[in-house]
């Protein structure tokens, strides 16, 4: 019988007096740490063994999917966390978690009737708060309504086997039910519902489809709209619960109902230019599919210290609620969850209620894969293992104070055991890989030269320092940050490259009347994240001014760094005098006397200032006092000793960045439509500012750039003042690189390279115009010359 043939849902809720007599589903139990299925389980990130070639080329078509980053013009936003799937799931590979960087906020109210609502952001409906948003109507960023009362963060949860949770029948997870504790153990325990069916997904378990666990953040973080697959799609899935041979009759209806009304009710749309749907169902179809498809983490064969663990565990009673196995159409799944909700106390509460999770109340995160998805709990607040099992409560007191009471060889084992149920050998400690590679001199994220074997030691050290995330019990935040480590912001293409929207840095500030601008009294850096995991980071009440900042890549900074004052004052003509042609160009001061070169602004000196500006500004992460420097946070609030970055680090980093080389050229499908288009570039006067080549003390450093600030903002166009940069002056941006880091512009708000030009206003608008007089085939030559930069 197909689900169609029922004719409606009030008809299938009629037939649930029909089936409530159906037999008990025969599954019979597993218990403890049993056996487990056969063909479920690969390294993370990799599909299901039993793939057929069918869907395995699903599942490639559906990471391409997940990987792929939406453009303005796609339909991102217009307000927005993320551009990709991928952003969120990430770590240590794609399907998994993410650093504490991507973690989102989500807000509501308690009514005076004492119902919870979720709150409204950008339009949003959903309670999730956005932090970007592009064109009129909103803030960049955008506000948290006044009536939010109730604010709480979420860290993204991995993907993992989703697929095989989906397969299983409700009957397999209600019967572990127990919510008025009839066995006196002090668990509860009980399931959420969605639409009527079993909730297994997501942190509240407030989610019954994958397709709805996709579909809803797609629109709730990227403004993504899509329309619901239809009934032969979702026959196609690679995950069908309606026909294994454990199912009751009773299953058999919830699975095949399920499907059809568990997703979010229909089309999606929203107000942008984009059409809707946004997001084909074709490639809707092949993202969940990647999703269902997701193999389960291979769980090691325990060693000695790993049995003594999972005996504590055991006799911690862990497993009252970390159930080993929950037993599937395939056989005995490892998930160390019983997908239910329980009540984990007070300090753990963040005051949401979804669907029928109370505020206190939480699914019982599965521990499979667990040693290479952290951080850890629903908001990433612990670094590490022994940290999340001590800040249970709740109905997992009991199990916490006996394990706090264990002495520390007993706490090792127990975590040792947790290591052992997957992904150790993809742990890592920020994003690259175990035992990654030095890339080769001219390769995107390669060193500027051969390097000598201490160089190569420094390269590997620095770059590895660069990428580590960091947690608040490390110092990170003050107590706000915009990254948790310097990769989260430099990623593209490589570690040491740009960032993509999602991570834009926003600045905010005060325009008076007579257009004069006043700093906001906590600075003009909005940052993005807090370690306050029950509060958002709230714009200045005044603030009237806000603007995005992309992050440029950093490849070639060693070089830049070499350039002579000289070399870049001999390009300087503040009044336009030297070569009366509308472009002035003016040196950047920095405190000291110092002359700017790093930064939208030129406000940074050099490029050890670099690195404590970004660990201070960024991170919030306190260094020591050096004589003669402007950057760097010195003291913070929290409770860690400073300073929180050892001077060593910081110098490891900074070596890293001095070692980095500058970015390749890219070779062109016409190369004779470039070298026009390298003329064409100096005729329509774009060399005036991005000048090709400045000389450094080991050889010409070909940056496209003056390093000089210049008016390149349309009259009356707000902006923030920084340094000796006034509120419509920029550094010529570098334009190295620039094939493999968009966006453009200091906003990041151009898609294409038309678009940024485009975009140029002040000093620029004698070049724009003189674009626009070009032939088409000239203009292409452009185009095809800026690509191979």
């Amino acid at each position: 019988m197909r689900l169609g043939s029922f004719g409606s849902f009030a008809s299938l809720l009629a037939l649930t007096v029909v089936l409530s007599a159906c037999p008990d589903d025969p599954t019979p139990a597993v218990v403890g740490h049993g056996p487990i299925a056969p063909g479920i389980s690969a390294p993370l990130g990799e599909p299901l063994p039993t793939a057929t070639p069918e869907q395995l080329a699903t599942f490639a078509r559906g990471q391409a999917v997940a990987r792929r980053r939406f453009e303005r013009s796609d339909g991102l936003g217009p307000a927005f966390n993320v551009v990709s799937c991928g952003a969120c799931h990430e770590k240590p590979t794609l399907g998994g978690g993410a650093g504490l960087y991507r973690n989102f906020t989500l807000g509501g109210q308690v009514t005076p009737d004492g119902a919870f609502v979720f709150g409204s952001s950008a339009g949003n409906e959903s309670g999730v708060v956005r932090v970007y948003h592009y064109g009129p109507g909103y803030d960049a960023r955008p506000a948290v309504p006044a009536t939010t009362t109730t604010l709480a963060q979420r860290n993204p949860i991995p993907f993992f086997g989703v697929g095989l949770l989906a397969e299983l029948s409700d009957h397999e997870i209600e019967q572990r039910e127990d919510p008025d504790d009839r066995d006196h153990d002090g668990i509860s325990g009980r399931a959420n519902h969605d639409r009527g069916f079993i909730g297994r997904f997501g942190v509240k378990a407030q989610t019954a489809s994958i397709e709805g666990f996709i579909r809803g953040p797609l629109m709730n973080h990227a403004g993504i709209t899509s329309n619901p697959l239809s009934e032969e799609q979702r026959a196609r899935l690679p995950v069908d619960s309606s026909v294994h041979p454990t199912a009751s009759v009773w299953d058999l209806v919830v699975s095949r109902a399920y499907a059809q009304v568990a997703a979010p009710d229909g089309p999606l749309t929203d107000d942008d230019a984009a059409p809707d749907p946004e997001l084909s169902t074709d490639d809707l179809f092949d993202l969940v599919s990647f999703a269902m498809l997701l193999a389960a983490p291979a769980v090691e064969e325990p060693d000695a210290q790993a049995v003594r663990g999972r005996d504590h565990f055991d006799a911690l009673h862990c497993g009252s609620c970390h159930t080993p196995r929950l037993v599937g159409p395939r056989g005995p799944l490892p998930v160390y969850s019983d997908l239910l909700l329980h009540d984990m106390g007070p300090d753990l509460a963040d005051g949401l209620v979804m669907k029928l999770a109370k505020g206190t109340e939480f699914r019982t995160q599965p521990l499979w894969g667990i040693a290479a998805t952290g951080p850890y709990l629903h908001d990433g607040r612990a670094s590490t293992l022994e940290a999340a099992i001590l800040a249970h409560g709740g109905e997992s007191q009991a199990s916490r104070d006996a394990f706090a009471a264990l002495d520390a060889s007993a706490r090792a084992d127990v975590v040792a055991f947790l290591l052992s149920l997957g992904g150790r050998a993809q742990v890592t400690a920020g994003m690259l890989p175990p035992g990654a590679s030095v890339p080769a001199v001219g390769a995107y994220g390669g060193p500027a030269h051969a390097l000598s074997a201490s160089e190569e030691a420094d390269f590997v050290v620095g770059r590895a320092l660069f990428d580590r995330d960091r947690g608040a019990d490390e110092g990170l935040g003050q107590p706000r940050f915009n990254g948790d480590s310097c990769r989260a912001c430099h990623f593209d293409p490589v570690i040491g490259g740009s960032g993509p929207r999602d991570v834009n840095v926003m600045r905010h500030g005060i325009r008076t009347a007579d257009g004069a601008f006043v700093p906001p009294p906590t600075g003009t850096i909005l940052h993005k994240q807090t370690v306050f995991v029950r509060e958002a980071v709230i714009a200045q009440a005044q603030a009237n001014v806000f603007e995005h900042r992309q992050t440029p890549h950093l490849f070639g900074l060693g070089l830049i760094d070499t350039i002579p004052v000289d070399a870049i004052l001999a390009n300087a003509d503040p009044y336009d005098l030297l070569t009366p042609d509308g472009i002035s160009g003016k040196a950047s001061w920095t405190d000291g006397g110092r002359l700017g070169r790093f930064g939208w602004k030129a406000q940074v000196p050099s490029l050890e200032e670099f690195v404590r500006d970004a660990m201070g500004a960024e991170l919030g992460m306190t260094m020591s006092y050096r004589v003669g420097f402007t950057f760097g946070r010195i003291f913070d609030n929290d409770d860690i000793p400073e300073p929180e970055l050892a001077e060593s680090d910081a110098a490891a980093m900074t070596s890293y960045l001095r070692l980095l080389g500058p970015p390749p050229r890219t070779p062109s499908d016409d190369p004779a439509a470039a070298l026009r288009g390298e003329s064409v570039f100096a005729e329509v006067g774009c060399a005036s500012c991005h000048t090709p080549t400045l000389t450094g003390t080991l050889g010409p450093v070909p940056l496209y750039s003056d390093l000089l600030l210049h008016e390149v903002l349309a009259p009356g166009q707000p902006g923030i003042e920084e340094a000796s940069a006034g509120q419509t002056e920029f550094r010529t941006a570098p334009l190295w690189g620039l094939a493999r880091t968009a966006p453009y512009l200091h906003t990041g708000e151009a898609d294409t390279l038309e678009q940024a030009i485009e975009a140029h206003a002040g000093e620029s608008l004698a070049s724009v115009d003189a674009y626009h007089a070009l032939s088409d085939a000239d203009r292409a030559a452009l185009l095809a010359f800026l690509k191979t930069l």
